[in-house]
């Protein structure tokens, strides 16, 4: 280590509530390294073991209902794409506030998940339907940012990048860690980031948006990673830690969703604090959405499955549960053009 590396070591990290209360005063770059690198290592076997036993539990018909509308409640419905329209914005938040124009049963949707330039198309179509508060109890609007999905950018571009979206009405904030930076060991530079985007969620009125930090674990290579980064993002300030952007493969799976869980858990247990998890990224079947229902009941409990405290990050989901869903109230399942395509 040289001069500049080991001044660094031992110059104070921005301040963070969660951090300061849990290793102390001194926190340093060195101190923060050590907490992370001192967390227990993953049985990597055991975990995947679990993982899949969970996932073979089944639930009775008469449960399938209500999980298939937790399901709905719980869905952060998504677009993501460069073709992104305003006009495809105001479709997508139709969808969520009306699922299913058949059956007025069907609930909303948690949130409307969208590029930061695309936040006040989605403001203005959920404004178009009620009043403010009305808006502010029911969807929410999340917005990707900090250079979304790379984080290849400079911190003050993604703090703009935040600001912005925050300032055009988002509810939310998904920002993505600098993975490079985490891989290579600099954790107080990912953890210094997550504390200023944390800051650029401020409101005018001293209120914040929701910060979800998404780990993109397809890319932190193992285990033992994934739990040093959910550690990490949530001790820098994360109302949630997200597993993905959905732009890399693998992206959410069953095992690192139970580890992120297990996290939370662990959190919940040292601090009385609730933490939120979201995984995103080829959750596309009814089937595979209750396997994470079970594993959120079996980790956490069922208080988590609402909206503030588990989402899932998906577009395609919404549509099979919703033909899942007229399969058990017909006893048929619907044509293609049953649901929008998304």
């Amino acid at each position: 280590m040289n001069a500049t590396e080991h001044a660094a070591a031992h110059t104070a990290l921005a301040p963070a509530e969660r951090a300061l209360d849990l290793i102390g005063s001194d926190l340093t770059e060195t101190t923060l390294r050590l907490h992370l690198e001192g967390l227990s290592g993953v049985d990597a076997a055991g975990l995947e073991q679990r993982a899949a036993g969970l996932a073979t539990r089944s639930i009775k018909t008469t449960s399938k209902a209500l999980a298939l509308d937790t399901i709905i409640r719980l869905i952060d419905l998504t677009t993501l794409e460069g073709a992104d329209t305003p006009g495809k914005v105001h479709s997508l938040v139709a969808k969520a506030m009306n699922p299913d124009a058949t059956d007025a049963t069907v609930p909303r949707v948690a949130a409307v998940c969208v590029y930061g330039d695309m936040v006040p198309y989605a403001v203005e179509a959920l404004g178009a339907a009620g009043t403010e508060s009305q808006r502010h109890e029911g969807i929410q609007v999340a917005a990707v940012a900090t250079a979304f999905p790379s984080g290849r950018a400079s911190l003050a571009v993604k703090l703009a990048d935040t600001s912005e979206a925050v300032a055009a009405g988002a509810d939310e904030i998904d920002m993505v860690i600098d993975r490079g930076a985490f891989l290579s060991g600099r954790y107080g530079l990912v953890f210094e980031q997550i504390v200023a985007v944390k800051e650029a969620c401020r409101r005018p009125d001293g209120s914040y948006a929701h910060l979800k930090v998404i780990l993109e674990t397809g890319e932190l290579a193992t285990y033992d990673n994934v739990r040093r980064a959910s550690w990490l993002a949530i001790l820098a300030g994360a109302d949630f830690i997200k597993t993905s952007t959905g732009k890399v493969s693998p992206a959410a799976t069953l095992p690192v969703t139970l580890l992120m869980l297990e996290v939370v858990r662990d959190w919940h247990r040292l601090t009385g604090e609730r933490i939120g998890v979201k995984p995103a990224g080829g959750i596309r079947s009814s089937k595979d959405a209750i396997r994470y229902l079970v594993t959120v009941a079996e980790t956490v409990g069922e208080e988590w499955l609402k909206p503030e405290l588990f989402r899932f990050g998906a577009s395609s989901l919404l549509n099979d549960v919703l033909l899942q869903r007229q399969k058990l109230t017909t006893g048929r399942y619907s044509g293609a053009d049953y649901v929008t395509m998304d």
